[in-house]
């Protein structure tokens, strides 16, 4: 079993390698073996899993994702950290280093990747998430740590107060679930916030018949005027408030209903709606 890094050789690696965390790339390393062996473990990996992890850092969860998955695919934005990930991980023959910005990675080498774990910069954890379920459909599962905030919002259900964009998007591509809290002072440095693991597992969108950016453009209305009705709401998008209730209607929706209320499969419904008949057929 490999040696994961503590907070001594954390930053005595930072130290050498002349690192120090920035807020612009989001950068709160793990130092807790033990938090890590808690991930790790909860991510439930098979032998057979190849990991894609997005901001490995300094690589302590890296570490411990080799030791349980068949490959790993590392994607770090800052190179010198990218650089210096295989000499941490002595250079493990399961290990792939992408300098890249996960954001703009549109494809992945085989091994294919079959799950996303990572500590996630905060600023950028829920574009990153839902670019990688777009662009890399053999992602089965993940866990990722995030805010605790966002964690409360990437599962939050309908008629949360927390539900919202987040929630509906996520959902389109995978059933999601919280899988426990972190406390700051397992990272260095210590956020001012408490972090939260979701874990999700892939399933096939509500409905096929209706483009994904469609479902998403509808998301994205209803929730630009939280406080209001979807028939006031989705006026804007439809073409006026009669022709938004006319939709939902369709839809099976009460046009005074709120987008706080709706699953995906309901909004589905509503961009299903909206569609010329022809295109429906």
């Amino acid at each position: 079993m490999t040696n994961l890094l503590g907070p001594a050789e954390i930053r005595d690696l930072a130290a050498r390698l002349g690192v120090t965390p920035t807020k612009r790339l989001g950068q709160n390393f793990v130092h807790d073996p033990n938090t890590v062996r808690r991930i790790v473990a909860a991510a439930a990996l098979g032998p057979d899993d190849v990991v894609l992890e997005v901001g490995p850092g300094l690589g302590s969860l890296t570490l411990g994702l080799l030791d349980k998955a068949a490959h790993v695919h590392a994607v770090e934005i800052d190179p010198v950290l990218a650089k210096q990930l295989p000499e941490t991980a002595k250079h493990a023959g399961n290990l792939t280093v992408h300098t890249a910005d996960a954001l703009r990675i549109t494809a992945i080498e085989d091994p294919q990747p079959t799950a996303l774990v990572a500590n996630l910069p905060y600023n950028v954890a829920v574009p990153v998430v839902l670019h990688l379920l777009a662009t890399l459909p053999t992602l089965r599962t993940g866990l990722v740590m995030v805010q605790k905030e966002v964690a409360d919002r990437l599962t939050a259900k309908p008629g949360n107060k927390t539900y919202g964009i987040p929630s509906v998007k996520l959902a389109w591509y995978a059933d999601a679930r919280p899988a426990g809290r972190v406390p700051p002072n397992v990272f260095w440095p210590v956020p001012n916030v408490d972090s939260g693991l979701v874990a999700f597992t892939r399933r096939e969108p509500p409905r096929t018949d209706v483009p994904r950016t469609d479902v998403f453009a509808v998301v994205d209305a209803a929730f630009s005027q939280r406080r209001k009705t979807l028939r006031a709401a989705l006026a804007g998008w439809a073409g006026g408030a009669d022709a938004a209730a006319s939709v939902l209607t369709a839809a099976g929706i009460d046009p005074r209903t709120r987008g706080e209320q709706l699953t995906v499969a309901q909004f589905a419904a509503i961009a299903a709606a909206a569609r010329p008949s022809s295109a429906r057929e």
